[in-house]
C-alpha cells in the first residue's frame, strides 16, 4: 500500500472545514494529519507536521491566509500550499501565487473536480479552477514580458525547466527528469524568472503555453 501523505487544513469556518474534511476522508492517499481554525494555530501545525499539503483560507480573522502563507513559504519546507477560497477576485488570485501557492480553488467547485484537483496537487501539478485560468492569462497580458525564449535570453536548460514546469512538476520531479539536483532546478527557475520578468512558476506556466511555440 502507497504511504498516505499527511494534509493539513486551515479555514475559520467550521461547517465548510467539516465538509472539506469528509470529502478528504473519501481520499484513501490522503491522512488529515490536523486542522486550524486561525492562521497562528495553524502555522504551528505546518511548523511541527510539516506535512505533504496544505489546504488554506485566503480570507480569515486575524492573520490572513496570504499572510499565513508568506510565512511558510519562508520555512521552506516541501510542503504544497493550496489556497481554497470563495475569492475569484484577479489580485487575490496573483497574490497568492507570487506569494508562492501551488494553487487556487474555489470552494464553489463541485466535490468531484475539488478531488481530482487535490489529487493532481499532491502529485506535485499546479492546480488553478478552470474558471480563474482567463483572469490569469488576461492580467499576464497586461505586463510586459518577452515574446519568446530567445528574446528573454533563456538558456536551453531553461527553455525545458519552463517546459516542464508548464506541464505542472515540481522541482523534484524537474531534477528527476533533467538528472540534476533539485537545488540546481530551483537556481534555474529564479534565474528564468527573473529574465521572464515573471515573480511565479504558475505564471511561468501560462506564459509558456502561450509563447514557447515561437521562436
Amino acid at each position: 500500500m502507497t504511504q498516505q501523505l499527511n494534509v493539513i487544513l486551515i479555514d475559520d469556518h467550521p461547517l465548510f472545514r467539516r465538509g472539506l474534511i469528509q470529502l478528504l476522508q473519501t481520499i484513501p492517499e490522503f491522512h488529515l494529519a490536523g486542522e486550524a481554525s486561525s492562521g497562528v494555530e495553524g502555522i504551528r501545525l505546518v511548523k511541527d507536521i510539516q506535512p505533504d499539503l496544505l489546504l488554506l483560507d485566503l480570507n480569515m480573522k486575524g492573520l490572513s491566509g496570504l499572510d499565513v502563507l508568506k510565512q511558510i513559504k519562508a520555512m521552506d519546507l516541501d510542503t504544497r500550499v493550496v489556497m481554497v477560497t470563495v475569492s475569484d477576485q484577479t489580485e487575490d488570485l496573483i497574490a497568492a501565487l507570487r506569494l508562492g501557492a501551488d494553487g487556487y480553488l474555489l470552494k464553489d467547485m463541485e466535490p468531484e473536480q475539488m478531488v481530482e484537483n487535490l489529487r493532481l496537487a499532491a502529485q506535485g501539478k499546479i492546480v488553478v479552477s478552470e474558471s480563474l485560468t482567463h483572469l490569469l492569462a488576461v492580467a499576464l497580458r497586461e505586463q510586459r514580458q518577452p515574446a519568446s525564449a530567445h528574446e528573454a535570453g533563456l538558456t536551453d536548460q531553461e527553455r525545458r525547466i519552463v517546459e516542464l514546469i508548464s506541464a505542472g512538476m515540481s522541482n523534484k520531479v524537474i531534477g528527476r527528469e533533467l538528472g540534476i539536483a533539485e537545488g540546481t532546478v530551483k537556481v534555474h527557475v529564479k534565474h528564468l524568472l527573473r529574465k521572464l520578468n515573471l515573480r511565479s512558476r504558475v505564471e511561468a506556466a501560462v506564459w509558456a503555453v502561450e509563447h514557447l511555440g515561437k521562436t
